[in-house]
């Protein structure tokens, strides 16, 4: 029988702890509430086009946005695109490396920050926010992870960096993120390229990774999704600001929309049906061979 989301939310308070290191320690760990946590969650995700440069335009886009995705029952997850807030700026041949500081924000005083955090807290839901991010190590493409009652729970930083993303620094770490849908993976988009990735946070505990991105999406990507999918037996929430994507632990495309004229959508997911650690393909991988 599936646990009541609405209970769960008066008794628990659905705080999100964050990154755990229990999930490092273990590659087939087990989420500590999984007796609890929610099957059945709804993921919004965002789909328009950002204007490169323009942080105050982007904010009040995305929160009118957010303002319509208040109006839908019950979101658990609200997902941006990569780079949202100033518009993914990296890819502009004019903007150089030492410029990308003038598009960062820092997430503990922006006013940009603070307003996501509100909505998050006033709606209960989880928020997925992709911006640059600046930092005393460096200036980051950063997908910043709030949880139900607003607090900042979480900053994944992009990992894989190529050409224009050479502008940043890279990040340093695959964390996943306990929640009251148990544990959860994100990516930024270039990261699904690399087969280790979505692994890697697979073995760590998550059944879903959210995939913020901007770059290439069509007939290729839809491939590489429905794979990365399919051999880690997970959801993944692609989330680009011209298509909204998500593939199932079976290989199947769950969600695919591409309306130019729909600013979000808003799909169920069951994450009961995600096998992850505990079937597909994980439980028979030959670690005994698999050496180089």
């Amino acid at each position: 029988m599936e646990f009541d989301r609405r209970s769960f939310l008066r008794t628990a308070g659905a705080i999100g702890v964050g990154a755990s290191a229990a999930w490092a320690k273990s590659e087939t760990a087990e989420p500590s509430n999984a007796k609890e946590a929610i099957s059945k969650i709804r993921v919004a995700q965002i789909k328009v086009f950002p204007e490169k440069g323009n942080i105050k335009a982007n904010y009040e886009k995305l929160m009118t946005v957010l303002t319509d995705v208040a109006k839908s029952d019950d979101i658990d997850v609200v997902v941006t695109p990569e780079g949202f807030l100033d518009g993914y700026v990296s890819t502009e041949k004019s903007v150089a490396k030492e410029d990308m500081i003038k598009y960062a924000i820092d997430p503990r005083t922006s006013e940009y920050a603070q307003a996501v955090s509100n909505w998050a807290r006033k709606n209960k839901a989880w928020v997925v926010f992709g911006c640059t991010r600046k930092a005393d190590d460096g200036v980051f493409n950063t997908a910043l992870i709030y949880d139900r009652t607003g607090a900042l729970v979480g900053m994944y930083d992009k990992l894989h960096l190529q050409t224009h993303d050479y502008k940043y620094t890279p990040g340093k770490h695959l964390d996943v993120y306990d929640s009251d849908f148990g544990p959860f993976g994100v990516m930024i988009c270039a990261d699904r390229r690399w087969p280790e990735t979505a692994r890697t946070l697979t073995l760590k505990g998550a059944r879903v990774i959210f995939n913020p991105t901007y770059g290439m999406r069509g007939d290729l990507n839809l491939c590489m999704m429905r794979t990365r999918s399919y051999e880690n037996g997970i959801f993944i929430v692609f989330t680009h600001p011209g298509q909204a994507l998500i593939t199932g632990p079976e290989g199947q495309v769950v969600c695919n929309n591409e309306d130019k004229g729909q600013t979000f959508t808003v799909t169920q997911i069951d994450l009961s049906q995600a096998p992850a650690n505990k079937g597909g393909h994980i439980p028979d991988r030959r670690t005994d061979v698999y050496k180089l």
